[in-house]
C-alpha cells in the first residue's frame, strides 16, 4: 500500500519551505493567475520554480491552484500559463473549471486535480470526472467518513480529502454572501468572509440578539487528526490541510502534528500519542475546531455563533538560525516582540516542545538589549537546551 500523502498549504515561498521542512509530502500554492485567495502572497513564476526545486530536492511535490470560476474574459493565456507552470516543475494543477482541467490534460504532462470548489460528494460525481480524464478528485468537505469510505471503494482514481482548516458556512465554493455584501467575488479569490462578521439579529424590527454575545454564522474550523487511521484504512490518497493565508507558525505546528500521527500509525498500526498531537495543533490555532461532517450531519456543536471564545494560541516571536553546543549560544531571527528573563517554549520538528528560559538578550555586536523588538533582525542569548536551525520559539 502506498503511504498516504500529507498535502500542506503555502502562501509564500518561506511557508512552502517550512511546510516541506516540517513534514509535508506535497504543498499547494497559488500563482499570480487563475487562483483563489487573491489576497495571499501568490507566487511569481520564478518563485514557483524555486519552490519546485526546493520541494523536489526533499522528495515533495508542488500543486498549483488554478481554481477560479472562469469567465469569458479569462480564456486568453490559459494554455501558455499552464505550459509555463510545467516548465517550472509543477506536478499538478488543481482546478474547478472543466476548461482548465481539459487543457491541462491536452497540453501538458501535469496531473489534473478536481478542486473542492466542484463540491464532489458522491461516487457518481467521481466517476464522471474519472471518465473526463482527470487524475484526482478533491472531495467536498460535506462528506462523512462513511461517505468517503464508500466513494473510495467505488473509485479508480486518486481521492483527496480535507482534514484541517477553515469550513465554509455554505456548500464549499457556492457562497455568494461576499459578492452581495461587498462586491468581492468569493469564487474568484476575493472572499470577504462575511459569515465571520459580527451581526445583530432582528425579527420584525426588534433586535433579538445580545450585544454582549455578537452573532456570527460560520462553522468551526476543521480538525480531524483523530480520523487519521480511518482515512488511511479507507485508502484515501491524500490528506489536505487548508490555510494558505495562515502564519508560518501555524503551518509548521499543524503539518508536524499530522506528520507524526501518520508516521506513528504506519509504524505501530495505531496512534498512541494522539492526545499530544492534538495539543500540538491546539497551541497553533486561533479559532475553535470540530470534526465537521466526518461523524455525520453537523449539529450546533460544530457551529460558531458567538465570538465569546478563547484559545491558547502561542505568540510566535522567533526562528532559530544557529546554535553553538559549546557556548550554548543561540542566534534567533526576531519576528515579534519579546523580553529578557522570559520563560518560553521551543518548538522543534526534531525534539518537540521544550520549555526554555531566556536570560539576557544581545544584538550581534554584543550590546545588551532591553527587549527584542525589530522584526527580521538577529539577536542572541544562551540556553542549555539544544536548538536546531529553523526551530520556532513562541
Amino acid at each position: 500500500m502506498n503511504k498516504i500523502e500529507l498535502l500542506a498549504p503555502a502562501g509564500n515561498l518561506e511557508k512552502l519551505k517550512y511546510a516541506v521542512m516540517y513534514g509535508a509530502d506535497a504543498v499547494f500554492i497559488g500563482g499570480k493567475h487563475f487562483s483563489l485567495r487573491s489576497r495571499a502572497s501568490n507566487f511569481t513564476l520564478d518563485e514557483i520554480k524555486e519552490g519546485c526545486e526546493y520541494a523536489h530536492e526533499y522528495g515533495a511535490k508542488v500543486h498549483v491552484t488554478c481554481n477560479i470560476v472562469m469567465h469569458e474574459s479569462d480564456l486568453g493565456g490559459v494554455v501558455s500559463y499552464l505550459k509555463s507552470l510545467e516548465a517550472c516543475g509543477v506536478d499538478a494543477i488543481i482546478a474547478s473549471s472543466p476548461t482548465i482541467l481539459s487543457l491541462v490534460k491536452q497540453h501538458t504532462k501535469m496531473e489534473a486535480h478536481v478542486s473542492t470548489q466542484q463540491s464532489v460528494i458522491n461516487s457518481e460525481g467521481v466517476k464522471f470526472f474519472e471518465e473526463f480524464g482527470v487524475d484526482r478528485v478533491v472531495l467536498g468537505r460535506e462528506c462523512s467518513m462513511e461517505d468517503i469510505k464508500k466513494i473510495r471503494a467505488k473509485s479508480k482514481i486518486d481521492i483527496e480529502a480535507f482534514i484541517h482548516g477553515g469550513m465554509c458556512s455554505s456548500v464549499s465554493g457556492r457562497c455568494m454572501l461576499s459578492n452581495v455584501m461587498t462586491n468581492r467575488d468569493a469564487n474568484r479569490g476575493g472572499c470577504a468572509q462575511s459569515c465571520r462578521w459580527d451581526y445583530r439579529v432582528f425579527v420584525d424590527g426588534n433586535q433579538i440578539s445580545d450585544d454582549k454575545s455578537i452573532f456570527t454564522m460560520s462553522g468551526k474550523d476543521l480538525c480531524t487528526i483523530s480520523y487519521i487511521s480511518q482515512m488511511i484504512e479507507a485508502g484515501v490518497t491524500s490528506l489536505k490541510i487548508e490555510g494558505r493565508m495562515k502564519s508560518l507558525h501555524y503551518i509548521a505546528a499543524v503539518v508536524n502534528a499530522y506528520r507524526k500521527a501518520i508516521d506513528e500509525y504506519y509504524a505501530l498500526g495505531s496512534v498512541p500519542n494522539m492526545a499530544q498531537y492534538q495539543d500540538d495543533i491546539y497551541q497553533a490555532e486561533n479559532r475553535p475546531a470540530s470534526t465537521g461532517f466526518l461523524a455525520g450531519d453537523v449539529t450546533i456543536k460544530e457551529q460558531l455563533f458567538s465570538r465569546e471564545y478563547t484559545t491558547p494560541t502561542k505568540d510566535f516571536f522567533g526562528i532559530v538560525q544557529k546554535y553553538n553546543k559549546e557556548t550554548k549560544e543561540v542566534v534567533v531571527e526576531v519576528r515579534n516582540y519579546f523580553e529578557p528573563n522570559s520563560e518560553v517554549e521551543l518548538f522543534s520538528r526534531f525534539s518537540g516542545r521544550t520549555k526554555i528560559k531566556i536570560g539576557k538578550i544581545f544584538d550581534m555586536r554584543g550590546n545588551e538589549l532591553e527587549c527584542a523588538n525589530k522584526p527580521m533582525t538577529l539577536v542572541k542569548f544562551t540556553t542549555e537546551i539544544e536548538c536546531f536551525q529553523y526551530d520556532i520559539i513562541r
